[in-house]
């Protein structure tokens, strides 16, 4: 089975559109693909119907069921925060550990795709970041960035914090933002110069870029 963790550069830059993306193609493709987002936060437990829990299950053909949004996010929170913050208004903490093997656990499936939550650097707890949650799973990473105003610094920082860490980039996607101070695609050649030879993909806002040719390297 082959692990793939699909972070970002920040919050709301597009990895639940990316990881959906993900499924269709590699599904299409003949893998049998299975998507979780185990960390989630800004959930209001009595409406999932919007979440990115909801939309990761059905693209993967589930039900939005208690059972279902529990397998694919256990650690569900209501605030829309960081996920220490957000854990410690229910006086909860996110199990580094736990959480951990969780995405380590064996499940029916040729590609496990682990969504994380918010950027490289998010707080999980008191000591732990998403990127310690990346590198402590050996796993490859999708860094998913925008083409915002100031998405150069922050795709570039994220890279080089995962590259610190010994973190494979299996590939950049820059997905087009709604604002932009010049076309997606000058953004990204400006990254392609710093992060070659990292593969790299546009994702225009109404295009139909394929990205699983990113992932070619790790798929068995």
């Amino acid at each position: 089975m082959t692990t793939l963790f699909v972070t970002a550069s920040g919050t709301g830059v597009g990895k639940t559109f990316v990881t959906m993306r993900l499924i269709a193609e590699l599904t299409q493709a003949g893998y049998r693909v299975r998507a979780r987002k185990p960390v989630a936060s800004g959930l209001d437990a009595a409406n999932l119907g919007d979440s990115d829990t909801a939309q990761l299950l059905r693209a993967q053909g589930l039900a939005v069921d208690a059972a279902n949004v529990d397998a694919v996010s256990p650690w569900r929170f209501a605030a829309p925060l960081s996920p220490d913050m957000a854990a410690a208004r229910e006086r909860r903490t996110v199990p580094f550990d736990t959480l951990v093997a969780f995405c380590r656990a064996s499940s029916d499936c040729d590609i496990t795709l682990i969504e994380g939550i918010g950027g490289v650097m998010a707080p999980l707890d008191a000591t732990h970041t998403v990127l310690d949650w990346i590198a402590a799973l050996a796993a490859p990473a999708l860094l998913v960035v925008g083409s915002y105003l100031g998405s150069l610094s922050h795709s570039l920082t994220a890279a080089a914090a995962l590259q610190q860490r010994a973190v494979p980039i299996a590939g950049i996607v820059v997905s087009e933002s709604l604002e932009q101070p010049v076309a997606v695609d000058e953004t990204a050649a400006t990254l392609a110069r710093f992060l070659a030879p990292i593969p790299l993909r546009v994702l225009p806002r109404n295009g139909s870029t394929p990205l699983a040719p990113l992932l070619a390297r790790w798929l068995r």
